[in-house]
């Protein structure tokens, strides 16, 4: 039976977006960056990589072409390099994994790269994308919550399942904790690989915008001066008059961050790894998906994560460590709670709520992490989940290699 491994993960630091250093960098240069070094850390040559699968939440707006085959182009793959981009949203990063392992499982592909890509500055933020959601009338009566905001879900899960705006504030305090004590340590050094480019830079007074030169070598998002005081002190993004629920819980604080980045990882069929005398961070064992009602898509996890581990015979206590998107507090805490996740092996080093979230890149970003993690901590099973925009779950089985 074919397996398919994964040797090497690279990925650009997290860019705040509109004011990070990746504001006026185009996504094709970082998604590039990203895989040429996962290429260059695999040992291979770029044209042995026969597809470039990468994710992205907003594919219609980052390049007007396929941005994997630009970025696998920018990389330094010859034309005979193919390139496929998903969107399954928030979990499009984690979707291109499994589309990648699939390929290798199944079609007799040697050696694919998957990751995501994500510029909430250039496209959602920047006006390169259409603004107006169009809904379609008959679903629209139907179902409306289809469109409703995910802010609007967060407070519907705080709401309908008790997460109060304390147990939110104090989750999202651990989250900067755990990450400012993961920079502190090191321990995103061998994920990030530097990146110079030029910045966009507003002069405060006369609102004038200047090119500067910077270097992205590190996460820029977080915020290792958070307190309780200052988290318990920020307005509700929402503070009444929301259709479906009150709107008293979700600040900037217990919210992830909107970020640029992009991440990659060489997957190859596990006889290709041991012919070349490669050593394996781990591989990918399966993959799971699950619906579930619009105005709570926040909950997703707690209907993937069960199919998924049924399928492999495992239990949650079998899990060594867990990556859970924190796209939101409220629904971080309901899902891993009502899973039974120990708190000790969920986001050890903090989630997006700290890092931040573009959201096409966290589902490969959370690959390459706990990949990494799992071997300093000597795990063996991992499992990579998130929520998903409209009503989903989706989550990963990864054996780590210790």
């Amino acid at each position: 039976m074919r397996e398919a491994v994964i040797v090497s993960t690279a990925r650009t630091g997290m860019g705040k977006s509109l004011k990070g250093r990746l504001n006026a960098t185009h996504p094709i240069t970082y998604a590039g960056h990203a895989l040429a070094h996962a290429i260059a850390r695999a040992g291979i040559a770029p044209g042995e990589v026969e597809d470039v699968v990468l994710g992205s939440g907003h594919p219609e707006g980052a390049t007007g072409y396929d941005i994997a085959r630009t970025a696998a182009l920018k990389a330094g793959c010859p034309v005979t390099t193919s390139g496929l981009t998903v969107n399954r949203f928030c979990s499009s990063g984690l979707q291109a994994v499994a589309v990648a392992a699939g390929r290798i499982r199944n079609e007799d592909a040697p050696i694919v790269a998957a990751g995501g890509v994500e510029s909430i500055s250039l496209v959602q933020l920047g006006g390169h994308m259409n603004r107006h959601h169009l809904t379609e009338p008959g679903l629209m009566a139907a179902k409306p919550e289809v469109w409703m905001s995910m802010i609007e879900t967060a407070e519907v899960v705080a709401d309908r399942y008790g997460v109060t705006r304390e147990a939110q504030d104090a989750y999202s305090l651990e989250s900067q904790r755990r990450t400012a004590q993961a920079q502190a340590d090191g321990l995103f050094a061998d994920e990030i690989v530097p990146l110079a480019v030029k910045m966009a830079v507003a002069d405060k007074a006369s609102g004038q915008v200047s090119m500067v030169d910077a270097v992205l070598d590190r996460d820029e998002c977080n915020r290792p001066e958070t307190t309780a005081e200052g988290l318990a002190s920020l307005k509700p993004v929402l503070s009444g008059g929301m259709r479906y629920a009150a709107g008293q819980t979700v600040t900037a604080g217990n919210a992830s961050q909107q970020s640029d980045g992009a991440a990659a990882l060489i997957l190859m069929e596990a006889g290709e790894a041991a012919r070349r005398d490669l050593r394996p961070l781990g591989a990918f064992r399966g993959f799971a998906v699950a619906g579930c009602e619009p105005d709570e898509m926040g909950i997703g996890p707690v209907f993937a994560v069960p199919r998924l581990l049924e399928r492999h015979g495992l239990k949650v206590q079998d899990i060594d460590l867990w990556e859970l998107n924190e796209a939101f507090a409220s629904q971080c805490l309901y899902s891993r709670d009502k899973l039974g996740i120990d708190p000790a092996k969920y986001n050890v080093n903090g989630g997006a709520i700290a890092v931040g979230h573009p959201y096409g890149m966290t589902g490969a970003r959370c690959v390459g992490h706990i990949l990494l993690e799992g071997r300093r901590r000597r795990a063996k099973w991992g499992v990579v989940t998130m929520c998903v925009g409209s009503g989903m779950g989706a989550a990963g089985l990864i054996e780590i290699y210790s």
